[in-house]
């Protein structure tokens, strides 16, 4: 139930698309090659132009903020237990 909380958290919207932030986007980003921008599928397979700075900040700032919630309330937890 945790796991799902947080997950639904990753999910942010840019540029016109819907994107979930985590390994996965930061390896499509990473393929894109150079820093600029380029047309990615968002969540619902729908074609976005980014730019890919700006989408890799945002995804790498939401992912950071949510993995640290989630650390916190998962040792809050395992401290109750």
């Amino acid at each position: 139930m945790v796991k799902e909380k947080y997950q639904a958290k990753m999910v942010f919207a840019h540029a016109g698309g819907m994107w979930r932030a985590g390994p996965e986007l930061t390896a499509m980003i990473f393929t894109c090659g150079k820093i600029g921008e380029a047309v990615l599928l968002d969540l619902y397979e729908t074609p976005v132009k980014i730019n890919t700075t700006e989408l890799m900040a945002l995804s790498q700032q939401r992912w950071q903020e949510q993995m640290n919630a989630w650390l916190v309330e998962y040792e809050q937890l395992n401290k109750n237990r």
